[in-house]
């Protein structure tokens, strides 16, 4: 099969705010990154009422547990932003959102460490070198790790023997104490700055051709588990939201219905509800196992120029015949799942190419797919 030639992705480098939004198919798409990986009920509900006013109605989980809005329309991006800072959900100076990458745990309970590192980092922001847009840092401190997998260049996080700062790609990092942490952490930034090439802006990308000192290395990182399912846990109520999309009517009926204190963001397409009582769950998903957890798709054709490939309705629609992980990329790209799925199906040129057990950028073992040859293929293989 054969599908006619396309031009490839373009890599933009860099990823929306809400001083600096991007345009996609469907408007602007505009990024909140919420602090301590929180909002307050008050803060949900005015999101919410952003979204419907200002966007399409919907909110999207990303994979560093931030919040997009997404069909802004550009003639409403300045009431927005008016909108967010409100609600104190915008930072005061642009150059400072910018660097605001943190990820951090969302199970830590008041005045615990991983608040304590969080609320100096974000004090000393103006302290960090210049970095690439990307470069991100987490703060993973609970009593097992839970964000191994995720998305970081500098962690803070629990050791064997305490709390150790690591580079990312780095098995063993450097042990430290709570007073030490910032300062040290500022230090493996900026050693990361004076030797960052174009190649290289990434921290696992550089230490593979420019080892560490010594000095940073030597403490091991503790435990890890995998993302929580969903249900109770301490700290609330784990809901999944399919294909990391939050509706924006449903999540604010969620939490005025349960009297939530708050909402906690994962980057696992999850939220968590803090407090309140047991509701019916409605949109989100409640039940462990589920499989469309198992299934990463990014927002595809037409809502993004990139995109080359409807992707939602058929991921939905293969969930009931695929027993393993699915990645469905409107492009080679891979926005949606940068890891290796078992089965990744990538648009072009409006069908699908298969790639099995890699990453949306592999070699295919099929091109030129429709989807109904696509269709046809899981329920035979199901």
């Amino acid at each position: 099969m054969s599908a006619p030639k396309v031009s490839p992705p373009q890599v933009k480098g860099w990823c929306p705010g809400a001083y600096r939004p991007m345009m996609s198919g469907d408007g602007l798409v505009v990024r909140v990154r919420p602090r301590l990986a929180r909002l307050s009920a008050r803060q949900t509900l005015d999101l919410c009422a952003a979204a419907r006013r200002f966007g399409n109605g919907t909110i999207e989980l990303t994979n560093r547990a931030n919040l997009q809005l997404r069909g802004v329309a550009p003639t409403g991006h300045g009431a927005l932003l008016e909108t967010l800072a409100k609600a104190d959900l915008l930072d005061s100076v642009p150059a400072l959102e910018t660097r605001r990458n943190i990820l951090m745990t969302p199970f830590y309970a008041a005045n615990e460490l991983a608040e304590r590192l969080a609320h100096r980092l974000t004090e000393r922001l103006a302290d960090l070198p210049e970095l690439p847009a990307k470069f991100g840092f987490a703060i993973d401190t609970g009593a097992v790790r839970v964000l191994a997998g995720c998305s970081a260049d500098i962690r803070l996080e629990t050791g064997q023997s305490g709390l150790i700062l690591r580079a990312d790609g780095a098995a063993t990092g450097r042990q430290v104490t709570e007073d030490q942490a910032i300062d040290a952490l500022i230090g493996l930034a900026r050693w990361f700055a004076d030797r960052q090439t174009a190649t290289a802006r990434r921290m696992a990308r550089l230490i593979e051709t420019h080892p560490l000192p010594a000095s940073w290395l030597g403490a091991d990182p503790g435990p890890t588990i995998p993302p929580p399912d969903p249900g109770m846990n301490g700290t609330g109520m784990i809901l999944g939201a399919p294909f990391g999309q939050l509706d924006a009517t449903a999540l604010a009926q969620l939490v005025q219905d349960s009297d939530a204190r708050g909402l906690r963001v994962t980057p696992w397409r999850m939220i968590v509800i803090e407090g309140g009582k047991p509701v019916d769950f409605g949109a989100f998903v409640s039940r462990p196992g589920d499989p469309l957890l198992a299934v990463d798709a990014c927002i595809g054709a037409p809502f993004c120029p990139q995109a080359q490939a409807e992707t939602r309705a058929i991921a939905r629609a293969l969930v009931p015949h695929i027993r393993s992980t699915l990645h469905v990329s409107g492009c080679a790209k891979g926005c949606a799942r940068k890891r290796a799925a078992d089965v990744t199906l990538v648009g072009r040129g409006g069908r699908f190419d298969l790639v099995k057990d890699g990453c949306a950028g592999d070699e295919p073992v099929l091109r030129g797919l429709t989807a109904s040859n696509v269709m046809k293929l899981a329920m035979d293989l199901g």
